[in-house]
């Protein structure tokens, strides 16, 4: 695309927002970053960085005078197609994409895009790991750095993790490979219903953005039905399903293409526990198989990952009992996949924050199957305890911060003590991060 001496509104003074500003400046556009939210003392470093580079912004609200003859907009993650600045760019008619969509339109280097509710982090790190045994593979997006900090960069795939934010402004973007993790409600607020948000995910499957190759989960009923309609060679995992397709069968995952299987890895060899976790792993392993890796670099690639901080990570054990941090489980669903890892062991589960008022059913029938006690905190703490007990589950316990939480849980001396909160963040931290790192911290400075 030609940017030179023309007018590009950038909306949020986020990551991929300032990425998107400074790419552009950097081919010759004259660039406006707006941003809704008052200017905070900690950017102070940054927006200077900004106003060095010629880069115009502003704080606490949308001005005409930015919107004012912009010949496109590129929006950050997270602003809502209802919100009022989205109306007006419509009404005057100023075409709003993503930064994801910026930078496919500005190379010729391929994308593999990895969508989906939950897994998306781990499954876009792995990918890129064992890419990278042969390739110089990057993880970006929503993971990693974003796509327009690459394209200067001599790289041979952008391994992308698409929000469906991202992906609901990026019409044309159109990845090599494209992987459906698995389809739960989220951000319904945002996209006006379910089947809004499944159609900004799907998007990349399909019709004119179809990918070369489709990767789905076999185990999700609506991504079978997507399935059929996709464009593209279409691989299934978690399922011995047609003859492309990737499953666990004795005790090993496999890979078929063609109807002719090898086995790839055995389950024990697998540092990643836990189905949604093998998942993840037949969803890398496909891409690379797709790509040219060998059965041995995925292999070793899989057995020297390390998982992604906040996302089931195992980080420290206290005489016999083992912590895990998995606080970016921010719904139920994410939660169940952590949940249901455990079997016939002695698990105490952290969890409450800021409700997102989901159902709260199959949460609660996991933890009847797999958890011994409870800990909650946080907002949501009452409407947890309520719908627990009503499922027959009465061995709660409440706690005022992370830190009580995390020593009550010591105190009963369990085989697992995990972090899952199955919530929202912002009652009592910045975002998961905070709320992991607080939890790890704390737990790390009992060995110390």
């Amino acid at each position: 695309m030609e940017f030179s001496n023309k007018k590009i509104l950038v909306l949020g003074f986020s990551k991929s927002g300032i990425s998107a500003a400074k790419y552009l400046k950097s081919v010759g556009a004259d660039v406006f970053i707006t941003e809704f939210n008052e200017e905070k003392p900690e950017n102070r470093e940054k927006i200077d960085e900004i106003v060095e580079l010629g880069i115009n912004v502003e704080f606490g609200g949308h001005s005409e005078e930015f919107i004012e003859g912009s010949q496109l907009a590129v929006t950050s993650p997270g602003i809502p197609p209802k919100s009022e600045i989205m109306q007006r760019l419509k009404e005057v008619g100023i075409k709003v994409i993503s930064e994801i969509e910026l930078a496919y339109l500005n190379t010729e280097k391929p994308f593999i895009a990895i969508t989906g509710t939950n897994g998306k982090t781990t499954t876009t790190a792995l990918t890129a790991h064992i890419l990278s045994s042969k390739y110089k593979a990057v993880p970006c997006g929503n993971y990693g750095k974003p796509p327009c900090d690459l394209l200067n960069d001599d790289i041979d795939y952008f391994v992308c993790e698409c929000s469906s934010f991202q992906l609901e402004y990026s019409p044309t973007f159109k990845p090599e490979i494209s992987v459906f993790t698995n389809l739960t409600p989220d951000h319904i607020d945002w996209h006006g219903g379910i089947e809004n948000y499944f159609e900004a995910k799907a998007k990349i499957f399909k019709g004119e953005q179809a990918p070369k190759y489709s990767v789905l989960n076999a185990k999700d009923e609506k991504l079978v039905e997507l399935s059929k309609t996709c464009g593209g060679k279409v691989f299934m995992f978690d399922g011995e399903i047609g003859e492309n397709c990737s499953y666990i069968k004795d005790d090993a995952i496999w890979f078929k293409k063609d109807g002719r299987e090898e086995k790839i890895i055995t389950l024990k060899d697998c540092p990643l526990i836990g189905n949604h976790n093998y998942q993840n792993v037949m969803c890398a392993l496909i891409t690379a198989k797709l790509e040219g890796i060998s059965t041995e670099e995925i292999r070793n690639s899989v057995m020297s990952f390390k998982v992604p901080e906040h996302r089931m990570e195992k980080f420290a054990q206290i005489g016999k009992t083992v912590y895990y941090n998995d606080s970016k489980a921010t719904n139920p669903e994410a939660a169940l996949v952590a949940i249901n890892s455990f079997n016939d062991c002695d698990v105490v589960l952290i969890a409450g924050g800021r409700d997102k008022n989901t159902d709260l059913k199959e949460f609660c029938d996991a933890i009847n199957k797999h958890i011994k006690t409870v800990i909650l905190i946080g907002e949501a703490a009452d409407r947890f305890e309520n719908n627990l007990k009503k499922n027959g589950f009465d061995n709660i316990i409440r706690e005022e911060t992370m830190q009580s939480a995390s020593d009550k849980a010591a105190e009963l001396n369990p085989d697992v003590v995990l972090l899952s909160p199955a919530c929202a963040s912002f009652d009592m931290f910045s975002g998961y991060e905070e709320r992991g790192r607080v939890f790890k911290e704390y737990v790390l400075s009992k060995i110390n």
